[in-house]
């Protein structure tokens, strides 16, 4: 039995060696997910200040006592309750995101926290507006301030307007995220 034998061996060529990145991100997610949008540290300051400057017009108000007698008042105490809840929630989420290492950049999470962001932003304008113009009307109309109460009250709606301009850039970063996501998905 005749065995041919190869004597000759063609060198085979390696494939290219590839080097992964540490911190590249899976395939379909963006590069560069700009601070304060879902899942970046900036994003959780974002939330957590929002939460903070909500409860901190919450505690105001309630010190004062006399915001039963207003509902603008009470409707700032309402709002500024869902928007401490809401900010927490988003928050916690953002958090959990960053340990684990996952991104929180698909849509129907920017569009939850988009949707949520509008809502809660909303309220708490609104509230912190009808309760800016009620304070309006019984300091300087009315005068029946007495001793530091309109001091707090300004101080509560200050509060509830720094919590909305904190959920402002949430919300558009969110907002312009699901926008791009959606119209890319559109796109032929």
């Amino acid at each position: 039995m005749l065995v041919s034998r190869q004597t000759t061996v063609h060198p085979v060529a390696a494939p290219p060696l590839q080097v992964e990145l540490a911190d590249a991100p899976p395939p379909g997610v963006w590069m560069n997910s700009p601070q304060g949008s879902a899942g970046t540290i900036g994003g959780v300051g974002l939330r957590l200040l929002q939460a903070l400057s909500a409860a901190a017009s919450i505690a105001v108000m309630a010190s004062t006592g006399v915001f039963p007698s207003f509902s603008a008042f009470s409707y700032l105490i309402a709002a500024a309750s869902l928007q401490c809840l809401w900010s927490l929630a988003p928050a916690f989420v953002y958090i959990y995101a960053l340990l684990v290492k996952r991104s929180l950049l698909n849509l129907r999470a920017m569009f939850i926290f988009s949707v949520g962001d509008w809502i809660t932003g909303t309220l708490t304008l609104s509230a912190a507006c009808a309760s800016a113009g009620v304070t309006i009307v019984i300091d300087n109309d009315r005068k029946i301030c007495a001793g530091n109460l309109c001091a707090r009250f300004m101080t509560a709606i200050g509060m509830a307007f720094i919590s909305w301009f904190a959920l402002a850039p949430s919300f558009l970063f969110n907002f312009v995220l699901v926008v791009t996501t959606f119209a890319s998905l559109l796109a032929p």
